[in-house]
């Protein structure tokens, strides 16, 4: 069952609360003692950062999926920890990244040991907004070698963050697969809180995992079924065609989905309806070109649905974890948080890298 936490960092006794967190969460995922020492160490750091650099914030931890590779062996899970503020923002993030920097007004030497330990890590921050640092550990004990491109790598990425109201049970789930040329995000937001609303969610990521080569009405047919058993959710369904260039998307219930292609964004619609419950007698689709820039974002009803993702943001280079986090944090303030399961999932193009 899906296990997220998210725990406000704002004196010295939260940074144990982090910890505690991540060890139960590494537990339940697997991790050996190596790989459960190395995600304790980097929720450490970004957490103590947040006290002493940004006034405070949020430490969100997840499991989430390592990779979109080809080959479903090869895929781990990973250890997620998301760190949120409001506070000042790093003035020089280069110099912040490395060991050794620390100011009064901006992260010190703590992201440069979290990038070194972490298997990806990646930071956004803006002047007067906040930063948002995320890390993910793998359970594998090997680490990629940091610039290595995988030849079975997709051309595009997922990532989103996941903040339970009533944790550590989110009513929300979501997962990203690969079936050969197919790319599928999906989203399930069950109905209510609580474990009875992440069994359904829960039951779609897994129906997911053994149908991600059907398309996605025919994979929200399936889901129905299936779902009957739980309370139902809201399940949206996104699904990229690599050899084609496509992107086809069809929904049901009330996942919010944009898609941005040429600068333009327009809404997704979804058909009303609980999947498990009451499915319509006909799912529409919709079916888009899918350019180098686009970038796709589902979310549940947690987020605003007046959010917006600021023009200086550049998605095109964050991981698709970060922007999702930035989107949560803009939708939101420190006065004012999320009061719902609240997720965000972003699909963007995998941008090109060199070998080093």
């Amino acid at each position: 069952m899906t296990r997220v936490w998210d725990v406000p960092v704002h004196d010295s006794t939260r940074v144990r609360d982090v910890t505690v967190a991540v060890q139960d969460t590494c537990g339940h995922a697997g991790f050996d003692d190596s790989r459960t020492a190395a995600a304790v160490l980097v929720a450490t750091e970004l957490s103590t950062n947040l006290l002493k650099h940004a006034g405070g914030g949020h430490i969100l931890i997840d499991t989430v999926d390592a990779d979109l590779t080809s080959d479903a062996a090869a895929r781990k899970p990973a250890l997620q920890i998301v760190a949120i503020d409001h506070g000042p923002g790093i003035p020089d993030l280069a110099a912040a990244l490395g060991d050794g920097f620390s100011t009064t007004s901006s992260l010190g030497a703590g992201l440069g040991t979290c990038r070194r330990i972490a298997d990806d890590f990646d930071v956004h921050s803006a002047p007067g907004r906040g930063t948002i640092a995320l890390a993910r550990i793998r359970a594998g004990s090997g680490r990629r070698r940091r610039g290595h491109v995988r030849q079975d790598q997709a051309p595009v990425r997922a990532g989103g963050v996941n903040i339970a109201v009533a944790g550590p049970q989110s009513g929300d789930a979501w997962a990203c697969v690969r079936f050969g040329e197919r790319v599928t995000l999906l989203l399930a937001d069950g109905l209510g809180h609580g474990p009875a609303a992440a069994e359904a969610s829960d039951a779609a990521v897994r129906q997911l995992r053994d149908s991600a080569h059907l398309p996605p009405t025919e994979l929200l047919g399936v889901l129905h079924t299936v779902l009957r058993s739980t309370r139902g959710a809201a399940v949206a369904v996104a699904q990229v065609d690599l050899a084609e260039g496509t992107l086809e998307f069809s929904g049901i219930g009330n996942i919010g989905a944009r898609f941005r292609s040429g600068g333009g964004w327009q809404h997704l619609l979804s058909h009303p309806g609980i999947v498990g419950a009451h499915r319509p007698a006909r799912i529409p689709c919709q079916r888009l070109p899918w350019w180098p820039d686009c970038l796709l974002v589902l979310h549940s009803d947690g987020l605003p649905s007046r959010w917006s993702l600021r023009e200086d943001v550049p998605s095109a280079e964050l991981d698709p974890g970060v922007t999702a986090a930035v989107i949560v944090r803009d939708a939101s303030s420190a006065a004012r948080p999320v009061r719902d399961d609240t997720t965000v999932t972003v699909l963007s193009p995998t941008p090109p890298k060199r070998e080093p």
